[in-house]
């Protein structure tokens, strides 16, 4: 299946990275969110990748261009005595990837977003949708898997929200009853990993947002399905979420990485 990426956001929160470095470019290890997502997609089989780039698009465009795949791959470095040298990659990570970039707007929102690369999609019975912020170690196979028993135009991962927001149960009065973390709530939030039906082009309007009116009419229909996913995941909106990626991945730890079997 082709994967669309909403990667037009704005600048990061971040702190430490300049205001000019889009979202999908902080790096995790040797690589930006960005590629571990692609990557993830990419071990479960899914390699035609759509961009849907907005603000810093040239950067995104840029960093693919000028890839180095010595960066997180092995290699042999060949010398001939002369000062000249030869590269013979060990692995490679873009052999197999191909990767579609779209201009989708500065400030489009996501529906609208989606809209514009629909000419890209062809006639594919179904497609994969991501936002370019969170990760994941979900079985995306179950996913596609429960999308197609339930026969939905789309299918969201719901997942329990972080546990850096608490709860609180309020009487009729104003007073709070109890507090806890939001993930122990058993309540879901919207995980950002979507499988798609071309239908849901049906409910999208010019210059909608995705997840507000288009969800909500598929809903209303019986047409929007979630996946319950209690496991791992992260949006990374914060230099201490990007922080504790890196410390995992350093670690060996990195649960959203399943192509790093070696570990």
């Amino acid at each position: 299946m082709k994967v669309v990426i909403f990667s037009g956001g704005g600048v990061t929160l971040i702190s430490k990275y300049s205001p000019t470095v889009p979202k999908p470019l902080v790096p995790i290890g040797p690589r930006p969110v960005l590629w571990h997502m692609m990557r993830y997609f990419a071990h479960y089989g899914h390699t035609e990748f759509i961009l849907c780039l907005g603000y810093a698009g040239d950067q995104i465009k840029k960093y693919f261009m000028e890839y180095g795949e010595w960066e997180s791959n092995d290699f042999v470095l060949h010398g001939n005595g002369g000062g000249d040298h030869r590269i013979e990659m060990l692995g490679s990570d873009l052999d197999e990837w191909t990767i579609t970039f779209v201009d989708t707007g500065m400030n489009s929102l996501m529906g609208e977003r989606l809209r514009r690369v629909r000419c890209h999609l062809g006639d594919d019975p179904e497609f994969l949708v991501n936002y370019a912020d969170c990760l994941t170690d979900c079985d995306l196979g179950k996913v596609v898997d429960f999308h197609h028993e339930q026969d939905a135009t789309v299918t969201l991962l719901g997942v329990p929200p972080t546990q850096s927001f608490h709860v609180i149960d309020l009487d009729t009065d104003g007073w709070i009853q109890s507090v806890g973390p939001a993930n122990n709530a058993g309540i879901y939030i919207n995980g950002g990993y979507m499988v798609m039906k071309p239908d849901v082009f049906e409910s999208i309007g010019p210059g909608e947002e995705l997840t507000s009116e288009p969800f909500n009419r598929l809903a209303a229909q019986g047409r929007l399905a979630a996946y319950r996913h209690d496991g791992h995941w992260i949006g990374i909106d914060s230099f201490k979420e990007r922080q504790e990626m890196e410390e995992l991945y350093v670690a060996g730890e990195s649960w959203w990485t399943p192509w790093r079997t070696y570990e």
